[in-house]
């Protein structure tokens, strides 16, 4: 079969980028044809099929002409319809999987593929078929003000980067493409969603429920590991240190519980500064250690020293790699009652459940871990998780890609 794979970044960045490179690489090992469409950026992966890379695009790093080129680029990219049409024409997909592709390559790619009748499948990673900054999530609050016909209460809130110009973009994008071309619901073949919340959040705002598959992510074969039940005293976050996180509130909540656990916070982003000073101001310094960022074996080295795995998200979560890795790991997991978490931590199964957003509710269930059964809840959490790996998941997507050229060739 040969299978193009699109998303705008080309090396590891997220959780959507992790997808679309380990989902190519196994295709790959099973024997099929791929090839990829992206934008060019230093830290891209090496790719045979890079010259068809759009130029990039910083947000970051906007010059004044970029201002200028920005509405045109992200609204409908007629770089990226032409780049994406000299590579359909090359290399003649029977399906095209698409991930992260707004903002940098724009649905302009979409009515190439429609034009072709090549099926296109586009995977869920966020609420950007929704909600215009993709979140559900305005710096503060998760919240549905902004989704489907009432998208210009991003521009009103500044929801986007705290930007009214960035806003007001976004706020037109979703406005265009969904209210006025209503690309993605006419032109998408099946949307992948890893998690039954982020289904049912399409279809509250109107998508054909049909249309929509949930598969959740996977697991690498290297990251499952029985729990070996050995006695830790720290608790563990790890991921990305910013707002919709939730590590505001872990921190206070750490502070009012009654536990003398330590906290080890792994990672880095925007708000690891503000985080080590909230920590000294709760007077939490010997307590709390900030590790940084770690990969791999490091942070597997990590994740098994761990007593329980926290996930204080304020955002609702789709359905997250950490989330997937600790409990392969055999880890007991405390996450927030939002998104698609509450799908797979089932309380005082394979963890525990607390309000989003409640210093006091997730103060409650760090002290609850000295009166739970740890020893049963890590093989719980072991099972729950052990079967997902990426194997089996390439085969239903490949069931899902059969299913798709079948239908589209009658």
């Amino acid at each position: 079969m040969k299978i193009l794979q699109v998303n705008k970044f080309h090396y590891l960045r997220g959780g959507a980028e992790r997808y679309y490179l380990e989902v190519g690489k196994k295709l790959e090992e099973k024997g099929h044809k791929l090839a990829y469409f992206s934008m060019k950026h230093p830290k891209n992966e090496a790719s045979s099929w890079s010259k068809y890379f759009v130029s990039r695009l910083s947000f970051n790093s906007l010059s004044l002409k970029d201002y200028f080129k920005l509405p045109f680029r992200i609204i409908y990219s007629q770089e990226a319809k032409r780049k994406f049409q000299a590579l359909l024409d090359k290399f003649s997909p029977d399906v095209i999987h698409m991930h992260n592709i707004y903002h940098h390559l724009s649905p302009s790619i979409i009515d190439v593929a429609y034009k072709k009748n090549i099926p296109v499948v586009l995977h869920l990673h966020d609420y950007k078929m929704i909600c215009p900054n993709y979140q559900l999530y305005d710096g503060k609050n998760f919240l549905w003000n902004c989704c489907g016909q009432r998208s210009w209460n991003c521009f009103r809130k500044k929801c986007f980067k705290n930007s009214y110009f960035q806003s007001f973009l976004v706020s037109l994008e979703y406005f265009i493409h969904h209210q006025v071309l209503d690309i993605y619901r006419k032109k998408v073949s099946l949307f992948i969603a890893p998690s039954q919340f982020i289904k049912n959040s399409l279809v509250r705002f109107g998508f054909d429920e049909s249309k929509i598959k949930v598969l959740r992510n996977f697991v690498l074969k290297e990251q499952i590991k029985e729990p070996d039940h050995k006695n830790s005293n720290y608790l563990l976050y790890f991921g990305r240190l910013s707002s919709e996180k939730g590590l505001e509130l872990l921190l206070k909540a750490l502070n009012k519980s009654k536990s003398s656990l330590k906290l080890k916070i792994v990672g880095d982003g925007p708000e690891a500064s503000s985080l080590k000073k909230l920590s000294s101001k709760l007077n939490l310094d010997k307590q709390v250690e900030f590790t940084g960022a770690l990969f791999k074996d490091k942070l597997l080295k990590e994740i098994d020293g761990a007593k329980a795995v926290l996930m204080p998200s304020i955002w609702p979560e789709n359905m997250p790699f950490s989330l997937l890795e600790a409990l392969a790991r055999g880890k007991v997991v405390l996450a927030s009652k939002v998104g698609g978490l509450p799908e797979v931590i089932r309380p005082g199964y394979n963890g525990l459940l607390f309000e989003s957003n409640s210093v006091e509710s997730l103060a409650k269930a760090i002290d609850s871990l000295e009166t739970l059964n740890l020893k049963e809840m890590q093989i719980n959490a072991y099972n729950s998780a052990k079967d997902l790996i990426i194997d089996r998941h390439v085969e239903e997507v490949l069931r899902l890609y059969n299913k798709l050229i079948t239908n589209n060739r009658k």
